[in-house]
């Protein structure tokens, strides 16, 4: 299933600086990942496979896959941002199904001459579930044992937002996931404060 002129009907985003984090984001402010459509459109959104590759081999226990690494993946990036283990979660199985996931081999690229002559990258073969998954576990294996990288992370300072991203600013100091969504969010919050106090 080609979904790549999809993505933007199940409102994914891929603005956290990591694909990892960019897994996190399908879970606020609602499940995307329940079924396959969505969970293909986010595989191609986020750069797992080169776009236009079809992923019609796709099983219905993929989704299932992709939120339970998401889940341990949220885990540990809560332990590092938090200092403490969410109580749903233990942090030595996030861990070790971390690790797990990411002994997978990737999916293999290889170059083609499009059309036009020009070198272009598709996969040497349908990508499995597993390579797929290896991909965003290195990801946070490579997130999480970066120190630099690590130092980084940031959760959205937005009422109720849980997103965590990649702080790439100058100076470090963005505040929001988006400033379009809760920066904008707080911007009109912080007017009405104003306003009423102005009133009273």
């Amino acid at each position: 299933m080609a979904l790549g002129t999809g993505t933007a009907l199940y409102d994914l985003r891929f603005d956290a600086g990591r694909i990892c984090l960019d897994l996190l984001a399908t879970a606020h402010p609602i499940e995307r990942l329940d079924a396959l459509p969505p969970l293909c459109a986010w595989i191609t959104g986020s750069g797992l496979v080169p776009p236009g590759t079809p992923l019609t081999h796709a099983g219905p226990s993929w989704p299932l896959a992709f939120r339970e690494l998401r889940g341990s993946v949220r885990q540990l990036v809560s332990g590092w941002l938090h200092g403490e283990a969410r109580p749903t979660y233990d942090p030595a199985f996030a861990l070790a199904h971390v690790n797990s996931v990411a002994r997978a081999a990737p999916p293999v690229p290889r170059a083609v001459h499009a059309r036009d002559g020009a070198l272009v990258r598709e996969l040497d073969a349908e990508p499995e579930c597993a390579a797929l998954l290896a991909v965003v576990a290195r990801d946070a294996v490579e997130l999480l044992t970066d120190p630099v990288a690590r130092a980084a992370l940031r959760q959205c300072a937005g009422d109720n937002c849980p997103i965590v991203y990649v702080d790439m600013s100058r100076g470090r100091r963005r505040r929001w996931c988006s400033s379009e969504v809760c920066g904008n969010r707080e911007r009109v919050a912080r007017h009405r404060r104003r306003a009423a106090l102005a009133r009273t």
